[in-house]
């Protein structure tokens, strides 16, 4: 037990999937595992063990932005004991031959800042994926027919963000869509040896305006959560 994760000793598993929304950490854990259990709910952050196929997986919220997920993480992994954590969220696309539903693998990702910046100080340090993980990732998008891209994310922790200049050069960058939470997901993994990918789904585009309907969200982020079952187990 933790100040923000009430789990007892061997209730977390070595694989994590971390999406934002408590309330779709308990989703996806009713949807697609088998004997999933509350086993946190310390300020509406709800997490769940159950079996994917026989292995172990939690299910865990984070929360909003950098600093929410910070401190899951460093838990999870510090000490829970947690070895693989999988982001699953929602993504604005920015180039336009990504469009709503499509996935993004988050290969790597630019960030103004984070919790992690006070560490590393004048460093830029440039945080990415787990290769293993998003090779996988990619293999089982590519075999369920999902139109997946690979490429590098921008997060930040302005969800109201006013800054089309930032906007114009993200896209004449390459990237290929914005989110809250990865880049710290891959700071903190890396500076404690563990595996971490960012699996996100684009709800919204931020170029042209589309956005996928509320009734719709959840059936379209079924193909993530098994992309990232599938790259983490399968």
């Amino acid at each position: 037990m933790t100040v923000h994760i009430g789990a007892r000793p061997g209730d977390i598993a070595e694989t994590v999937l971390m999406p934002g929304d408590p309330y779709r950490a308990r989703w996806a854990a009713q949807t697609f595992l088998t004997d999933a259990v509350l086993v946190n709910e310390v300020r509406g952050m709800l997490g769940y063990t159950g079996t994917w196929r026989g292995h172990r997986v939690t299910i865990h919220g984070s929360g909003m932005g950098m600093p929410s997920l910070s401190i899951y993480a460093n838990e999870l992994i510090r000490d829970f004991g947690a070895k693989t954590l999988i982001r699953i969220g929602s993504a604005g696309a920015l180039p336009t031959h990504v469009k709503v539903r499509d996935v993004i693998l988050a290969q790597a990702c630019s960030t103004v800042g984070s919790p992690s910046r006070t560490i590393f100080r004048e460093l830029n340090f440039a945080p990415c994926a787990d290769f293993h993980l998003l090779s996988k990732a990619h293999a089982a998008a590519t075999a369920r027919g999902t139109p997946v891209h690979v490429g590098g994310i921008y997060s930040s922790d302005t969800f109201y963000d006013e800054r089309p200049d930032l906007t114009e050069q993200l896209l004449r960058h390459g990237c290929l869509g914005v989110e809250m939470e990865a880049a710290e997901l891959y700071m903190v993994a890396a500076r404690h040896g563990a595996r971490a990918l960012a699996i996100l789904t684009v709800s919204d585009h931020i170029t042209t305006g589309e956005a996928l309907p509320a009734d719709q969200r959840e059936r379209s982020f079924g193909a993530m959560v098994e992309i990232a079952l599938e790259a983490a187990l399968g």
